[in-house]
């Protein structure tokens, strides 16, 4: 079988964070993110319709929106298509928590860390690995001083 490379769905984003994500498309793209290799439209569906009743074209159309805004890329195989995660975990995190941080917070992680410890139901093992991200930032800070 070969494979063909669809470079017109590597979308190039102009802009230094991606742009927002709806609910939907953010638990596809975790469903991608979870498998660790390139999926197919069918893979991701039979996952979501566990948890709720979806159209496999709804899926579809979805994987097609996140190749077209750049989180996702796909390649053709045979008759179906696999797609993959065209940016990590993480990047993606971060680009969508700035954005909410300018637009929200005003730009204060400040602001932002202090609404998720008020309002956030934050269990004992939570806050120790707060409190010891903060510690090992001190110390990081500490070493470069």
């Amino acid at each position: 079988m070969a494979i063909v490379k669809h470079n017109l769905r590597r979308a190039v984003m102009k802009k230094s964070s991606l742009g927002p994500l709806g609910e939907a498309e953010m638990e596809v793209l975790q469903h991608v993110w979870e498998g660790g290799r390139p999926i197919s439209v069918a893979d991701v569906h039979a996952q979501v319709a566990q948890k709720r009743k979806v159209a496999y074209t709804t899926i579809m159309t979805i994987m097609r929106k996140l190749a077209d805004k750049g989180y996702l890329r796909y390649e053709k195989h045979g008759t179906a298509y696999l797609y993959e995660a065209a940016r990590p975990p993480g990047e993606v995190k971060h680009s969508l928590l700035t954005g909410i941080l300018g637009k929200v917070f005003g730009g204060s992680p400040v602001d932002l860390v202090e609404s998720l410890v008020t309002y956030e139901a934050l269990s004992e093992k939570e806050r120790r690995e707060i409190k010891k991200m903060l510690e090992r930032m001190e110390d990081d800070d500490d070493a470069r001083s």
